[in-house]
């Protein structure tokens, strides 16, 4: 069972501190998120919840056995998956990367399943639906996009994922940021991931951007932690994929920027990036 408090908005503070409970921030700002595990390191919390976590180990260097894995939506609120404290420090322990990689298994009264184009169930990679209690009754006022994301009594996430057959989900990115150049699909988190392993990249977004032959070329936006550093990087960054993923999903190009665009909650908006890239 768990526990639902309201609060104004000044007490928030002094209630998390007496909770002893901390959340990171979303992801794709992954050493932001690290910075924070370690200024952490040294206070009393009891837990840590990361909502997609790909920098596992290196929080629970950090912290130790505190972090906890969670998976959710605003449709279905932290409620989706979970990995507990456990069940992620068993992983770090057996140094399964795969498990690791995972958002969890699905929560209690929760059923969770990836559906193919026809919305059928998927043998492998598909949109991840879910089925429970926890699951909103609708959007406010908007029948239409109401029935298109619980369509066949599933909320369609919108996440792309598969399920292992111990029942872990392991997401690989939004549908709607998936790239298809030349027929072959390419997830953006996996070429992310990579570029980030660049100590010079303080932040990146990957998107796909129109082609006349390919349908769509991979492009990575980079904000560097040093802004002369962009021009003598590039080259760099392409040894970086070409060492750790396919050579069709590196980049075709790098834009290079100040700050990637955001909204109020930190998450960077593709679809601003994809207008802006669009005549570069």
């Amino acid at each position: 069972g768990g526990t639902c408090v309201l609060y104004r908005s000044s007490e928030i503070r002094k209630a998390r501190s007496a909770a002893a409970v901390a959340v990171a921030p979303a992801q794709p700002t992954i050493r932001k998120r690290e910075s924070l595990f370690q200024a952490s390191a040294g206070r009393a919390f009891n837990c840590v919840a990361a909502g997609f976590c790909p920098c596992a180990s290196g929080a629970f260097a950090a912290l130790g056995p505190k972090l906890a894995q969670i998976y959710g939506q605003g449709e279905s609120p932290m409620t989706i998956t979970a990995m507990p404290r456990a069940m992620l420090a068993a992983a770090v322990a057996q140094d399964d990367d795969a498990r690791l990689g995972s958002v969890g298994i699905a929560q209690t009264g929760i059923e969770i399943r990836t559906a193919g184009a026809d919305d059928g169930d998927a043998s492998g990679i598909g949109e991840v639906c879910v089925h429970g209690p926890t699951v909103m009754q609708g959007y406010w006022m908007n029948p239409q996009a109401s029935a298109a994301a619980l369509s066949g009594g599933w909320l369609h996430t919108g996440d792309v994922g598969c399920i292992d057959r111990d029942g872990f989900l392991t997401l690989k990115d939004r549908a709607k940021d998936l790239i298809i150049s030349g027929g072959s699909n390419i997830y953006p988190r996996e070429i992310e991931e990579v570029l980030q392993k660049h100590p010079a990249v303080a932040e990146v977004a990957v998107v796909g951007r129109r082609h006349a032959d390919w349908g769509e070329e991979v492009v990575a936006c980079v904000v560097t932690r040093d802004t002369t550093a962009a021009a003598r990087i590039e080259r760099e960054l392409d040894a970086l994929c070409l060492q750790h993923i396919a050579r069709f999903k590196r980049p075709k190009a790098y834009v290079f920027l100040a700050e990637l665009p955001k909204n109020n909650t930190g998450k960077v908006l593709k679809t601003v990036l994809r207008e802006r890239i669009a005549g570069v």
